[in-house]
């Protein structure tokens, strides 16, 4: 048993790895792509759009599916899908065909995205310990490998097809070798009833933790989009300055997310969300004010540092709130914390033209602030609080509660 969910914590890692690898190799290309095409950087934006949509379709559609069949069903074919599409926009030669590359490579990365994170918690269940960060940091480390390929294939003349055709068929080479060793179903899951016409309520609770996914997953949005802008437009940094505003907010979220677990684990998720909230409005303050460049640089370390370990916590909860409808759950709150990512800069961008954009940047502060406050979310509900019928629930799902 204990070698089987080894294998299963492994491959989890994979197919983490392999989603940000095949989405950093996508954004690597998109210089490439939108000069093949012939298209500018207004017509690129609305297309990518798109991809926003088919994400968030994939989501909403792979959640009931992955509760239903099992994430060892869900997630191979969900990354298989994620790997065929990513060719897509290498091959488009006009704005049409790329719109709907866009759309099909959107709702790929949707349903790995809620497929894999649902497979997750089970993973997570098992070992009876916080797991979650580990698997996001792994997300990174792909996109990381991902920067690093792709610029030694542009490097080598490689077009944006061949180079989006190898990590293709490195995809699902991947989704074909990590797939076995993805866990089965505890135990078939029973089948409920409701009167007719009447759906499965929604719990209120995960509803709220899919707005703090909205919250601060803008917040992480704003910071890949703004960081860089911030330093060179408002400080008045070299291009080559201002990039490592990215680059230390992405180092510190990796590295932060690496030891989160160890700190969920000793002090419970809530002390993560409350703390790490708290001190990313502190470090994100100390960037949209300060008048040095080093100062800011450091500010935007901590932003990254503190928000590292919030969103995976918010995924575990909602798939541990009820084991019977984990996907459905996940998907929930990836779904609307993708939104917030999506609305990062229609909401930053036009309050740039009303006030300073170092002045813009504290709305994403008090976004971090109203997360700290309301980190009693993740609190698991007393067992008076649990229907003593469901048997999502008889078994005792980890969720840790301090």
């Amino acid at each position: 048993m204990q070698r089987s969910l080894r294998a299963a914590r492994l491959a989890t890692f994979a197919f983490f790895a392999l989603n940000g690898f095949l989405m950093g190799m996508w954004v690597v290309h998109i210089p490439a792509v939108e000069h093949r095409v012939g298209i500018g950087h207004a017509t690129l934006g609305w297309l990518l759009l798109l991809l926003g949509a088919g994400a968030f379709t994939g989501m909403r559609l792979v959640g009931p599916l992955a509760d239903r069949y099992g994430a060892r069903v869900v997630v191979p074919v969900s990354a298989a899908l994620c790997a065929a599409a990513v060719i897509l926009p290498g091959l488009s030669p006009n704005a049409w065909t790329l719109g709907i590359a866009l759309l099909a490579l959107g709702f790929g990365n949707g349903c790995l995205d809620v497929a894999m994170n649902a497979h997750a918690v089970q993973v997570e269940h098992r070992y009876q310990r916080s797991v979650m960060s580990a698997f996001h940091a792994t997300y990174s480390l792909g996109g990381v490998l991902a920067a690093l390929v792709g610029a030694r294939t542009l490097s080598w003349g490689w077009t944006p097809a061949a180079a989006l055709g190898a990590a293709a068929l490195l995809g699902l080479a991947g989704a074909a070798l990590a797939g076995p060793a993805l866990l089965r179903p505890e135990s078939p899951r029973p089948a409920e009833v409701f009167p007719a016409g009447q759906r499965r309520a929604t719990p209120r609770r995960i509803w709220l933790l899919a707005g703090l996914a909205l919250l601060l997953m803008l917040c992480e949005g704003v910071a890949n989009d703004w960081s860089a802008l911030h330093l060179r437009d408002v400080l008045s940094a070299s291009a080559a300055t201002a990039a490592l505003a990215y680059g230390a907010f992405a180092t510190a979220m990796t590295v932060g997310r690496l030891l989160a677990d160890r700190v969920a684990t000793r002090f419970g998720p809530v002390a993560v969300l409350r703390y790490g909230a708290a001190v990313a409005a502190l470090g994100l303050t100390a960037a949209a004010l300060s008048p040095w460049i080093p100062l800011a640089l450091a500010g935007w370390t901590v932003f990254g540092a503190g928000l590292s370990g919030c969103v995976p916590q918010l995924f575990s909860a909602a798939g541990h709130a009820d084991r019977n409808a984990a996907g459905a759950n996940v998907a929930r709150v990836a779904g609307l914390g993708y939104l917030g990512v999506l609305a990062g800069p229609a909401i930053i961008g036009p309050l740039t033209h009303l006030v300073p954009l170092n002045v813009t940047l504290l709305l994403p502060v008090a976004f971090c602030v109203v997360a700290a406050g309301a980190a009693n979310v993740l609190r698991a509900q007393p067992p008076s609080a649990v229907p003593p019928t469901s048997p999502s629930n008889a078994a005792g799902p980890f969720q840790p509660t301090r």
